[in-house]
């Protein structure tokens, strides 16, 4: 296997990580450019752990109000066991004061809402 081809599979394997679903190979520069140097590199860097990747990009998408990639980071976070539901609400009281009462509303909300689905999957996937 060739160190490109260690690239790829690296980034697409923490890209699966990250995201908590099966992503496949794809055409495309920019999708190579996003798996090769994004997950591939940047992603698996010793020095923080995901949780820490984790908190600092809830951060910074709440601060943009990009609360679309917020609805696929934080079940994610869910998902992987990096951040608690208390955790979670307690991240949108901190982060309103720093992002304004309006992004943060909505992300207390929207956060509320992503708990709240991902609690009605897991009692889902207990039942017999």
């Amino acid at each position: 296997m060739t160190e490109k081809d260690e690239r790829r599979a690296r980034g697409l394997e923490m890209m699966r990580k990250v995201y908590g679903w099966e992503i496949e190979d794809a055409p495309g520069e920019f999708f190579g450019i996003t798996v090769d140097h994004l997950f591939g590199d940047i992603w698996t860097r010793p020095g923080l752990s995901m949780r820490d990747r984790r908190l600092l990009l809830v951060g910074v998408l709440a601060g943009q109000g990009l609360n679309d990639v917020l609805d696929i980071q934080i079940p994610a976070a869910l998902a992987n066991g990096e951040l608690s539901p208390d955790e979670l609400r307690e991240i949108g009281v901190f982060l309103t004061h720093y992002v304004g009462w309006p992004l943060g509303s909505r992300l207390s909300v929207q956060i509320d809402t992503l708990i709240a689905k991902h609690e009605k999957r897991a009692r889902k996937n207990e039942s017999p």
